[in-house]
């Protein structure tokens, strides 16, 4: 019949955009329970209540779980990408970028983007010691951020524009120190900042 095959797809799209929405309103929802109480407390009816959707739906939107949990990672991590890595990379490397990297973590976890604060610091603790996948994609999340402070790090080391150290210590140093301040203002303490700026400034003394 003509016109057939046409009206086929535009159902097939339709079908797939409230797919796509309904997916993204769940992942939106997940990763603000996870940021509280962790990723072990998702399930498939407390989003569905969290969400208006049907338990059914939001199952057979993820079919598991662990995919849920995995996207929830995915989800959050894109989300962080977005909020803090992608503004401070517009900066000239070395100093200026991880600067921009740090006042953007801080911006995170003090507006907060997730109803818990930092996403990978309350999930992290709790499978920390649990080898699996959701280990593994925490892990890689964690790398990466520290593996992008100890490159701007060593790209400012390059240039002379702080002193010479270790890239790799001092990005561990920093982010355990951001890792603090999440915790402090997640206990309403926001005086943490002034105290995070200043030690920041001490680790990016000109030589």
């Amino acid at each position: 019949m003509e016109g057939e095959p046409s009206r086929v797809a535009d159902v097939t799209d339709r079908r797939m955009l409230r797919g796509s929405r309904s997916r993204q309103l769940v992942l939106s929802a997940a990763v603000d329970i996870a940021s509280l109480e962790s990723l072990e407390q998702l399930s498939f009816g407390r989003l569905a209540t969290a969400t208006g959707l049907s338990k059914a739906g939001v199952q057979g939107l993820f079919v598991s779980k662990e995919s849920l949990q995995l996207a929830a990672i995915d989800h959050a991590h894109q989300q962080i990408i977005d909020f803090v890595v992608r503004p401070a990379l517009t900066k000239p490397r070395g100093v200026a970028r991880l600067r921009a990297l740090i006042e953007r973590w801080i911006d995170y976890a003090e507006r907060p983007l997730f109803a818990g604060g930092c996403f990978q610091v309350a999930n992290l603790a709790e499978y920390d010691s649990r080898p699996g996948p959701l280990r593994d994609a925490l892990v890689r999340a964690q790398q990466d951020w520290i593996d992008l402070l100890a490159a701007e790090l060593a790209e400012a080391v390059r240039q002379e524009q702080i002193a010479a150290i270790d890239p790799e210590l001092t990005a561990f140093q920093i982010d355990a120190l951001l890792r603090s301040a999440n915790t402090s203002l997640r206990l309403g303490d926001h005086s943490i900042i002034d105290k995070v700026h200043r030690v920041i400034e001490a680790f990016l003394l000109r030589p």
